[in-house]
């Protein structure tokens, strides 16, 4: 500090011609604006320090935010996938349930139609026997 007020009393002898000394209020004045000046720049380096401590709150808070907000769109489109899939299997075995129909029922009709034409002969088949049974019994009383 010393050096410094002896460098401000040369300066000011050498600027401006006049001599000062240690008690000058002028160096006082000087004095009181070096302490003002670093107390200022304290308090600024503070504000700062404080001031950086927040931005990286908020920025923690926007990144997390951000992530919630990723993990929400992509939960959304997930769950629109699995619908889309859903129905487009859905859609697929509706299809396929169809033309199983469609190829199954004619081959469906001829065995009914056949399984009548059986039973038929089954019907005409058993009342002949019933018939020839009928007879037997008549001719053997």
């Amino acid at each position: 500090m010393t050096d410094r007020i002896g460098a401000t009393i040369k300066e000011i002898a050498a600027k401006h011609g006049i001599a000062v000394s240690r008690d000058d209020p002028i160096l006082i004045l000087q004095t009181i604006n070096d302490r003002l000046m670093k107390d200022s720049a304290q308090a600024q380096e503070a504000l700062i320090d404080r001031f950086r401590e927040e931005l990286e709150a908020l920025a923690h808070r926007w990144s997390e935010d951000a992530k919630a907000r990723a993990e929400s769109v992509l939960n959304v489109a997930l769950a629109a996938s699995k619908d889309a899939m859903v129905r487009g299997m859905e859609d697929g075995a509706q299809a396929a349930a169809d033309q199983v129909r469609a190829e199954v029922g004619p081959v469906i009709r001829r065995m009914e139609k056949q399984s009548r034409q059986v039973a038929a002969m089954n019907i005409a088949a058993a009342v002949t026997a019933l018939i020839a049974a009928g007879l037997a019994l008549l001719s053997a009383i």
